[in-house]
């Protein structure tokens, strides 16, 4: 049997391979998707919380290129200095994506059933707690 980083890593990447071709017809990737997800739920956040928030996905220049590239393709706009916002037609555009997210979860998660998926999870979340206790790294949320 192949160690769980193995699988972690192979995870990750093919979640991230199928999005960005999914996304891709919205002129999007994971992470920039990730990014108008937090500002969706965080009106007028600021551009620091969102790389706090996704700092678990990608580093901060990845991050910050794709808060300028929501800001270009006008996904999303600054109602005030460091602070930013989906543009009305951001919001449509997202809300019209989220169908194609739907369905993207549903095969990733087919055969799995919601006992199984939350037991990997909490699996997860107990390894993470584990290791970042060890080494004295804050816990991430």
């Amino acid at each position: 049997m192949k160690p769980i980083g193995y699988w972690l890593n192979r995870t990750d990447k093919a979640l991230t391979r199928h999005m960005n071709d999914m996304l891709a017809e919205f002129g999007l990737t994971r992470i920039a998707w990730q990014v108008l997800n937090v500002i969706h739920d965080t009106p007028q956040v600021g551009d620091a919380e969102v790389l706090s928030t996704l700092s678990a996905n990608a580093d901060t220049p990845t991050l910050t290129a794709a808060i300028d590239a929501m800001l270009v393709e006008s996904w999303a706009t600054r109602p005030a200095p460091d602070r930013l916002s989906l543009t009305p037609d951001g919001r449509q555009r997202l809300a019209r994506i989220a169908e194609h997210v739907d369905t993207f979860r549903k095969l990733s998660t087919a055969g799995i059933s919601q006992d199984e998926y939350c037991t990997a999870v909490h699996v997860l979340e107990r390894m993470i707690r584990n290791l970042e206790t060890a080494t004295g790294t804050t816990p991430t949320p």
